[in-house]
């Protein structure tokens, strides 16, 4: 029995342990400030938007991207128009964008973005990967630029809440927060690679090209990019120097929050399911790659996948030193011990937030809690086939309204 229970305590006191280490080593950090403006050269940029059935918000977004504080002649936005309507295609025609249609029997942002990449010749120096529903702050392309003239071949950006107007897209603003603190800031801040989140994404142009070749992946590609980031050898297949995916904390993306339960709980089974996926496709060459010295892809694909989800982590350990203060008669750990586990889990998960949040949307965060939780906790039996299926999830925010972004 004290084996069992030794293993019960051990798992979440890891996981919390290392969401800790992460946590400190962003909150030490300094933030970096950098001066974009007169860099010695306009790196040529290809913004890359794959845009699948989302006719309700592209126009905004290609016009967020036309006001770019970025010489005009240095840059491209590219849509790839998978299944938009007529009257769409008739309106992007009208703007600069480069339309790349595409047509697919199974949709994915792979295809679109390989397919775009065969129809683009090889000017660019840089390419930016968006979604459909980002929008950019005004000096992002200089931000990104002067990082890549920097060096940073590889560059995670800084995704952010379009949007905080219901109950779930609180929720979702929280987690983006934590996540960015941890698992982008923290692990730059270790020497790691950020993790990558799908959007906001800029990469030496060969170097993308040629990843992009390399996956075929339905929901999740861009663990499958970061794996092979990770591994180094496309760097080297690019004419590269391996290095760590560099997080720049100072460019923001706009991103829309799922603002129902619906659109949650389609997103999250999505999550899950390429994430337990790729933990137990790639598990051996995580652990072969320790030993080997290659941190960098041990932590991205057996840590970080390892990870539960921090809605069940949290229920876990809230539930637990309660179950063990009734039962503390008959269990050997004292219920204290979860306690002080649920003590650093909570501190983990709240020193990240700006007190902003606290103040204005914390308690309706709270209260939408549990709902979140149950979906969770439902989805955890219904992951079977999401990775093979392509789940879109539909937008139709066209400006951006975030009370925290100077908070944070």
């Amino acid at each position: 029995m004290l084996v069992v229970e030794i293993v019960v305590f051990l798992f979440p006191a890891l996981c919390i342990l290392y969401n800790l280490y992460f946590c400190l080593a962003a909150s030490l950090k300094k933030r970096n400030k950098i001066s974009a403006g007169n860099p010695e050269a306009y790196s040529r940029i290809a913004i890359l938007v794959p845009a699948y059935k989302e006719d309700a918000i592209i126009l905004a977004t290609v016009a967020n991207y036309e006001k770019l504080r970025y010489p005009r002649s240095s840059f491209d936005i590219v849509v790839i128009a998978d299944s938009l309507q007529p009257a769409t295609l008739q309106a992007l025609a009208e703007t600069s964008a480069v339309v790349v249609k595409v047509s697919f029997e199974k949709s994915t942002k792979v295809r679109a973005l390989n397919a775009a990449f065969q129809q683009l010749d090889n000017s660019y120096e840089m390419a930016l990967i968006c979604d459909a529903d980002n929008l950019l702050d005004a000096d992002f392309l200089l931000k990104i630029n002067h990082a890549f003239l920097q060096g940073h071949m590889a560059i995670q950006t800084r995704r952010v809440a379009k949007n905080i107007d219901t109950p779930f897209a609180i929720l979702d603003t929280a987690n983006e927060i934590i996540s960015n603190h941890l698992y982008r800031k923290g692990s730059c801040a270790l020497g790691l690679s950020s993790s990558l989140i799908g959007s906001g994404m800029a990469f030496q142009y060969q170097l993308i090209k040629t990843a992009m070749l390399e996956i075929d992946a339905i929901g999740g590609f861009d663990k499958v990019l970061q794996l092979l980031m990770a591994e180094g050898e496309v760097f080297k297949k690019a004419g590269l120097k391996p290095q760590p995916i560099y997080y720049l904390e100072e460019a923001l993306v706009f991103d829309e929050k799922v603002d129902n339960a619906a659109a949650f709980t389609n997103q999250r089974r999505r999550w899950l399911s390429s994430q337990y996926k790729y933990l137990f496709k790639y598990w051996r060459k995580g652990w072969a790659a320790l030993k080997t010295g290659n941190m960098d892809y041990f932590n991205l694909f057996v840590c970080q996948n390892m990870m539960p989800p921090r809605m069940l982590l949290l229920t876990f350990v809230t539930l637990m030193p309660i179950l063990y203060f009734f039962l503390q008669r008959y269990l050997f750990i004292p219920y204290w011990y979860w306690l002080i586990l649920w003590a650093i889990n909570a501190l983990t998960l709240l020193l990240p937030i700006p007190r902003l949040f606290y103040s204005k949307y914390f308690l309706k965060g709270i209260i939408s809690l549990p709902r979140a939780i149950g979906i969770m906790l439902a989805l955890t039996f219904k992951l079977k086939g999401a990775d093979n299926t392509f789940i879109h999830t539909s937008h139709s925010k066209t400006t951006v309204d975030n009370p925290l972004l100077d908070a944070e």
